[in-house]
């Protein structure tokens, strides 16, 4: 892949050793051998590998370590584009740091691209959220529908979301990829995501206890299908989609109800007992999404993963890892577990700064 001046890119991604990276790196190295992939990440999560052979990162040409709140402006010297993964990155956490999450996911994000765009950064591609949608009864949401953010995490992302549309001098190609909830295999595995969860708990304890009523609708996308996407906005021009753009990512046949989620992993494997709770206070966050916006900028990038396949690759990669952990929520294969434990052992402080 190379940029307008024929030589190749130079990329940066942010939070490259979370849930997303390993696959993300991979991905990019094959489609753009060429390009340099630069790495930056806080740690948090870097020693939670799952199955992996080597080191995600040894794929990459430079890796950072530091905090995004106290981005060093010199690693954007020579970068044409950024990946922006980083962020404090689903609701249970978001609720325990709410003002951290501010910090990281709006304040320090929008820090980021200010100076991206200062440093003559072509193209800025943010990770969005579909959970922005929030509580979304009727037909599915598009780009121009209103948003209604139920959790410290969706609204961070409507903040960065409005601060690039609003700063954007038109010197920086921006894609805000509006993403559906991430399932599916990764070296550095997450079991608080709803379809890897209730694999995980068909795995171990042959049982999928669904905690709400099974009505809330969710739309997915496999982690592979994520790294595809992040490609195509990369390299997207200005002419496909203009200079800014706000895009749902991910497809319309993902659109599923949790309940639809648990079935599928029992079908998968036979024996798995499913529960539901029709008694449970209604589950607010509820949004089905429509994706033919990015079907239609996006045709040769879209997700390709069925939701058999999510399923499939999930418990080949448990069962290769000998996975059998009945209390796995309280494991670091969930991140709110693995920040707790940093503070309760004394390397994070509670504003997650490390000591």
């Amino acid at each position: 892949m190379v940029n307008g001046s024929g030589r190749s890119k130079r990329i940066l991604i942010t939070g490259v050793a979370g849930y997303v990276g390993p696959t993300l790196i991979r991905h990019l190295r094959d489609k753009f051998p060429d390009s340099k992939l630069i790495g930056f990440d806080t740690g948090y999560f870097a020693h939670n590998l799952t199955g992996a052979k080597r080191s995600p990162e040894s794929l990459l040409d430079g890796l950072h370590f530091g905090d995004i709140r106290n981005f060093p402006a010199e690693l954007l010297e020579g970068v044409d584009a950024v990946v922006h993964l980083a962020a404090i990155s689903n609701d249970p956490m978001g609720t325990k740091f709410e003002a951290v999450t501010e910090s990281i996911n709006a304040k320090a994000s929008i820090a980021l691209a200010n100076k991206a765009e200062q440093r003559g950064v072509g193209s800025f591609v943010f990770a969005s959220s579909c959970s922005i949608y929030g509580a979304a009864e009727g037909r599915p949401r598009r780009e121009s529908d209103s948003l209604n953010p139920l959790t410290a995490y969706a609204r961070s992302k409507v903040a960065m979301e409005n601060a690039l549309r609003e700063t954007n001098s038109g010197k920086m190609t921006v894609t805000c990829l509006r993403f559906a909830t991430a399932c599916g295999m990764s070296d550095r595995l997450r079991l608080d995501l709803v379809l890897n969860d209730f694999v995980a708990s068909a795995l171990s304890v042959g049982e999928i206890a669904v905690l709400s009523d099974g009505t809330p609708w969710r739309p997915l996308i496999d982690v592979a299908d994520m790294a595809r996407v992040i490609e195509w906005a990369v390299g997207r021009s200005p002419e496909h989609g203009g200079r800014f753009l706000v895009v749902n990512a991910g497809s319309n046949k993902g659109n599923y109800q949790v309940r639809e989620l648990a079935e599928a992993v029992a079908a998968h494997l036979p024996g798995t007992k499913v529960s539901i709770n029709p008694g449970a206070p209604p589950d607010k966050r509820s949004y089905q999404v429509d994706f033919a916006l990015f079907a239609e900028l996006a045709p040769s990038n879209l997700p390709l993963r069925s939701l058999d396949q999510s399923i499939e690759n999930l418990c080949v990669g448990l069962r290769g890892m000998g996975f059998s952990d009945r209390e796995f929520r309280n494991s670091p294969l969930v991140r709110l577990k693995t920040l707790n434990q940093h503070i309760e052992e004394g390397r994070l402080s509670t504003d997650l700064q490390w000591r």
